[in-house]
């Protein structure tokens, strides 16, 4: 029998006569080294502080969130591995409820009643399968994508049993890296072999990034029409329609998966963003009021979905309900970073649609103080900031909020939608001296550290550019050069374990950021080259 003295597991579960039964047959199993959380919260505080081998979440949670909301925010924010086993366990009676957002991934569902037996079949096969992927796995983790791809070639080829699941992972690897024609021929070959619907839907994808959007369109229409239950299908069909600009197909693609799965709250915020976006005010209300309803039992609520439902209703009209909205978010928010900013800009829009100028604009400066702070606002909120500031006049606001949108804008078409923001008040010049004032800053961040760098002056430059980072986070060339320095650094004054762990993260959201900007893979390998050269590979 399986070893399993060393696994460590984790019980979510809030009724405590089920943990308690889950416990003893996880004893049975020999494995002992068992812990519990009585909520989600409790769950996320754990495993923020400590990794388990094995989860096992009760679906039904009873407070508002359910296992796969949880499921959703560990994946989402990176707080659990990409081979943690995640077992959901289910009444069969929701078991078509809970399928219809498998999307989000678990490793296997449970549905009661169950055995000890039982449950250790499915530990057994679920670690055989992790110790099968873990090694692909982890050179993912490390951004060693590269070797991630050989790795998952040699597996297919060693272990023919899971020859497709090694030919998906590394279609995906092809995907970060922003090979998406490699990433399309392996799904097409997947697809001749035999016809699923991930094979089908990888291939849209990958259709999809090499902006041929009637094809991919074209693809996931049949699958949704096949496969009423493969939600990940709706979502990228409804980014399709999107980003052609057909916004009622979009929303109406997101309203049918809705309808099959309510749970997801970033689908309802999506959905919610959409249809304000097509002018369907009342589906908008709906949808931003589940996420703030859904979300208030989760860890990471976020106070610019109040903003967006404020939003919504002062254009319904409904005025004293958005006052509601404030007050809640000023009251159950408290505390959170981007509380105050997003409180402002809420008060701005609702005063603003009452005719209160004056009141509105006190707001607005408040608005653009509080993002003077990294509080985290995202750029599509601090683009309604800087639209709201120019419908009240403060043009001087919206040039300091949307400087900073630019300097952070990963592409020319984002750096393009920032600036529509001015011409759509008849600001292209504001638009103009915003943008070169933007690039005079990124290329003065750039150089300070270049320069240094040139003059010997590594540690300065290091510190030039994490400086450089932190004012802006989000720019894929102040990250790529920031990296660059690190590697420098680490090649002509020897190994530091920060430095390096730094450089990876950096490494791993430049390709975030750009993902087919062609330095990268020059840049991984001299990092893999450094921590070969110090015996760390």
């Amino acid at each position: 029998m399986t070893d399993f003295s060393q696994l460590t597991a984790l019980i979510i579960d809030p009724n405590p006569g089920m943990r308690a039964n889950l416990h003893n047959m996880l004893n049975l199993c020999h494995l002992t080294k068992v812990e519990h959380a009585v909520s989600a919260g409790a769950a996320i505080r754990q495993l923020q502080g400590k990794s388990y081998d094995i989860i096992i979440c009760e679906y039904d949670l009873g407070e508002g969130q359910d296992g796969q909301q949880l499921l959703e925010d560990l994946r989402h924010n990176q707080i659990i591995s990409l081979w943690a086993i995640y077992f959901i366990v289910t009444a069969e009676r929701a078991y078509e409820k809970v399928l219809g957002a498998a999307e989000l991934g678990p490793t296997d569902y449970i549905l009661k009643p169950f055995t000890a037996d039982m449950l250790l079949e499915r530990i057994v096969r679920a670690l055989d399968k992790r110790a099968i992927f873990q090694p692909v796995h982890q050179l993912i983790a490390q951004s060693r994508l590269h070797e991630a791809v050989t790795a998952c070639a040699t597996g297919a080829a060693s272990q023919p049993r899971h020859a497709n699941d090694f030919m998906r992972l590394r279609a995906e690897v092809h995907m970060a890296l922003g090979e998406a024609q490699q990433a399309e021929t392996i799904y097409r070959q997947l697809i001749e072999m035999r016809t699923v619907a991930w094979a089908r839907l990888g291939l849209a994808k990958a259709v999809y990034h090499q902006e041929r959007f009637a094809d991919a369109e074209s693809l996931l229409r049949e699958l949704v029409a096949e496969n009423n239950k493969y939600m990940d299908a709706y979502d990228w069909l409804a980014r399709t329609h999107e980003k052609i600009g057909q916004l009622a197909q979009a929303q109406q693609v997101l309203q049918d998966a809705v309808a099959i799965s309510p749970h997801a709250v970033r689908r309802l915020r999506k959905l919610g963003e959409v249809a304000l976006a097509a002018g369907d005010v009342g589906i908008a209300e709906r949808s931003f009021q589940q996420v703030v309803s859904k979300a208030r039992y989760s860890t990471f609520r976020d106070p610019e979905d109040h903003v967006k439902l404020v939003k919504t209703l002062v254009t319904k009209g409904d005025t004293q309900q958005a006052a509601t909205v404030i007050r809640d978010l000023q009251k159950s928010l408290n505390g959170n970073d981007k509380m105050p900013a997003c409180r402002a800009l809420s008060s701005a829009l609702l005063h603003e649609s009452l005719g209160d100028a004056v009141r509105a604009a006190q707001e607005l400066e408040a608005a653009v103080a509080a993002c003077r702070e990294p509080i985290g606002m995202s750029a599509e909120m601090k683009m309604v900031l800087a639209n709201t500031c120019l419908a009240n006049n403060l043009d001087q606001g919206a040039s300091e909020v949307m400087l900073e949108v630019m300097n952070n804008a990963a592409n020319g078409a984002e750096m393009a939608r920032a600036m529509s923001i001015f011409e759509r008040h008849g600001r292209a010049d504001l638009a103009e001296k915003t943008a070169q004032e933007s690039r005079r800053q990124v290329v003065e961040l750039v150089s300070s550290g270049a320069d240094k760098a040139r003059q010997g002056d590594y540690k300065g430059a290091v510190e030039a550019m994490q400086a450089a980072v932190q004012k802006l986070p989000d720019n894929p060339q102040v990250i790529f050069n920031a990296a660059v320095a690190i590697l420098k650094y680490l090649e002509n004054l020897g190994w530091d374990r920060q430095l390096g762990e730094r450089c990876r993260r950096l490494i791993d959201r430049a390709r975030e950021l750009e993902p087919a900007n062609p330095r990268l893979a020059s840049l991984a390998e001299l990092h893999r080259q450094i921590m070969r050269k110090h015996g760390l590979d």
